[in-house]
């Protein structure tokens, strides 16, 4: 993925860049991405071909701008970038980007910012940065992503029908900047209201006036039986859904109205206006040029600002940045209530503290509470609502665990267990809802795939190697899956085949000149759960002490049950045969022996499926960083071996559960 110009910097050498504003010197996160993108923050008095670092338009920056046209040293101004972060900077967030500008800033109209020369030069004309301004839209727009990004998206939509009156924070900067004050704000209600008289006025308050940080300029006494304040966290694009037109002065969110179709209407004289996408009460004349909401997004998003990866510790592309905030604010969204985990293990703990806890500590009193509510997968439920299902995810660890090797990745599902096909899931209507998967999406999903079978990837990525047998070229080459006999997967989507020795008979019986390859599921194979085959003279060869992905090099098909080296099977282009009903069988992708599942109707591929069960539907966890993150940073530790190493304790507490195996609902 192409980067933006700013972002080759890192490779130039790193130019002086003289600060007189404590944030340069406390904010690490700040001090980081300016290294990355070539500029040495230090104090002290520049020479002529030192730069001078400004934030923005902020009260400290005439300090910069004295001693700039006292020493003769250019000026870069800073700010954050369109997409920053879940909470504000005041929450203690740090930023994913920076606009940094050489010749102004992008809200303030008195010069042209590099943003508004990009705008009005660049050709905004290559047909690969335009479709990635299209994907980038749709991106924002589906996963509700912003400047701030702690969102509701549960909350009931407003009756539609309504103008979007947008409040901003007392004297901030970009207000100032387009010489707008407290009567500009009136004067836009007042506008509002005799332009759509028949219509409800929402003003929607500024996240940080919400959280009590900074005043609006409007208040409860500009409320009547017509106007109403909003400070509930919807949103920009579930409240644009329902209006029949914005009005702002400066606030991002008239970007982001242009980017749903509306036309704001615009006080102000923002880096948007001009361009033939607002309503400009205040032209400027200089800007003439008319651009698409393509275009605009192009320059602003893709172009402009300078990306930070906090996972790599590098610069990188719009794309990343926003799997690492869709992940991130996923993390908000989902926990921000809190949770009460329940009849969670001592080992498990942990974990789940890391996973969930981030926004406020998970509960493991039980007992009701006005927190959500999660259970271990089949575990009885607390006699209460809001209650979801936790399990382990699909890209699980670098070891089993049986052994207690904590997870990086979980599913949590709020409608019922994935591998229960006696009702619905969470996954199984991500995978319908799939088929209408965007192309960026799919590429995402596509690049994860090849990632993980060039890895060679799985669960839970063991590292045994021991040979492979010798197959005959004649012979058609089949894999034979054993599982956990008393896992809740095969209690619950098995009907006529529910043993591994049983599935090993049927495999024999449907395929009699096959080369038979029975592997024994790890946990069995190191005597911690129960499913050992006793007779395994139906298989041509038992495999172990082997990583089963190694396997799948050397086969032709799959039977399984239920289990998860099934997808797998499919992600490596296998022929699958289920005897149970796991949820990625009944789609239309895998041979099914079991009933038909009449709700898995709609027939998505590989792709989308693929989506839908390793990006969608599982939470992740960088143990590293200590941050939520996307599927592919996972992938990525799993690849390099960047875990943590657990000591002997570990190693000793496994081994006292393998010796009470047959007790293995005490922990499980």
């Amino acid at each position: 993925m192409a980067l933006g110009p700013k972002n080759d910097a890192a490779s130039q050498k790193a130019r002086h860049l003289y600060v007189y504003n404590g944030g340069f010197l406390t904010q690490s996160r700040l001090r980081r991405i300016l290294g990355l993108s070539g500029y040495q923050v230090k104090i002290g008095k520049p020479a002529p071909d030192d730069l001078i670092g400004l934030w923005g338009n902020s009260p400290t920056a005439h300090r910069g701008e004295v001693i700039a046209n006292h020493t003769g040293a250019n000026v870069v101004r800073v700010e954050d970038a369109f997409l920053r972060s879940v909470l504000t900077g005041r929450e203690g967030d740090s930023p994913l980007g920076l606009n940094i500008d050489s010749n102004g800033v992008h809200f303030d109209p008195s010069t042209k910012s590099d943003l508004e020369r990009l705008l009005l030069e660049h050709p905004l004309d290559d047909s690969a940065l335009l479709a990635r301004a299209r994907s980038g839209i749709e991106r924002l727009r589906t996963a509700h992503l912003s400047k701030y990004n702690a969102f509701d998206l549960t909350l009931a939509p407003i009756d539609p029908g309504y103008v979007i009156v947008v409040d901003q924070t007392r004297g901030d900067a970009s207000v100032k900047a387009s010489g707008a004050d407290a009567n500009t704000f009136k004067e836009m209600l007042y506008y509002a209201q005799t332009e759509h008289p028949l219509a409800r006025i929402i003003i929607k308050t500024h996240p940080e006036t919400t959280a009590g940080h900074r005043q609006g300029y409007f208040t409860d006494q500009d409320t009547n039986d017509r106007i109403s304040l909003c400070d509930a966290p919807y949103s920009p694009y579930a409240l644009f859904d329902g209006a029949i037109a914005v009005y702002t002065v400066s606030s991002q969110m008239g970007f982001e109205a242009i980017l749903t179709g509306h036309k704001p209407v615009v006080f102000g004289q923002p880096f948007y206006s001009g361009w033939g996408l607002s309503d400009d009460r205040t032209p400027l004349t200089r800007r003439q040029r008319k651009l698409t909401r393509n275009q605009l997004f192009a320059a602003a998003m893709l172009l402009y600002p300078t990306w930070y990866d906090p996972y790599r510790d590098q610069l990188c592309s719009f794309e990343q940045v926003c799997d690492t905030l869709e992940a991130q604010s996923r993390a908000w969204r989902d926990d921000h209530l809190g949770w009460a985990a329940h009849g969670m293990r001592l080992w498990k703990r942990k974990p789940l503290q890391q996973f969930f806890g981030r926004y406020r500590p998970v509960s493991f009193r039980g007992g009701k509470s006005p927190q959500r509510h999660m259970v271990w997968g089949t575990a009885p439920s607390p006699d209460t609502t809001d209650v979801h299902r936790l399990e382990d995810g699909f890209l699980r660890s670098r070891g089993l665990g049986a052994d207690l090797i904590p997870p990086l990745s979980l599913v949590l599902d709020d409608i019922g267990l994935y591998y229960d096909p006696s009702s619905p899931s969470r996954l199984e209507t991500l995978i319908a809802q799939s088929v209408r998967l965007s192309p960026s999406s799919r590429q995402r999903a596509e690049r994860l795939i090849d990632s993980i079978i060039a890895a060679g990837l799985s669960k839970y990525n063991l590292t045994q190697n021991a040979a492979l047998p010798d197959i005959p070229s004649d012979r058609r080459a089949i894999l034979v899956v054993g599982q956990v006999e008393d896992d809740a997967s095969i209690l619950r989507g098995t009907q006529d085949i529910t043993t591994n020795a049983d599935l090993l008979t049927a495999a024999r019986a449907a395929h009699p000149d096959a080369f038979i390859i029975y592997k024994p599921h790890p946990d069995v194979e190191a005597g911690l759960r129960s499913g050992a085959v006793t007779d395994t003279s139906a298989a041509d060869h038992v495999l172990l002490h082997t990583d089963p992905i190694r396997a799948l090099d050397a086969i032709d098909h799959v039977w399984t049950m239920t289990s998860l080296l099934g997808f797998e099977a499919l992600l490596r282009g296998k022929q699958v045969t289920c005897a149970g009903q796991p949820f990625y069988a009944g789609w239309g992708l895998t041979h099914d022996l079991g009933d038909p599942i009449s709700r898995r109707t709609p027939r998505p591929d590989l792709i989308a499926m693929a989506h839908a069960t390793l990006i969608a539907y599982p939470r992740y966890f960088d143990p590293k960083t200590g941050l939520p993150c996307p599927a592919e940073i996972a992938v990525e530790r799993l690849i390099t071996d960047d875990l943590p190493r657990h000591g002997r304790g570990n190693r000793l507490l496994a081994k006292a559960q393998g010796l009470l195996a047959s007790y293995a609902h005490i922990w499980r």
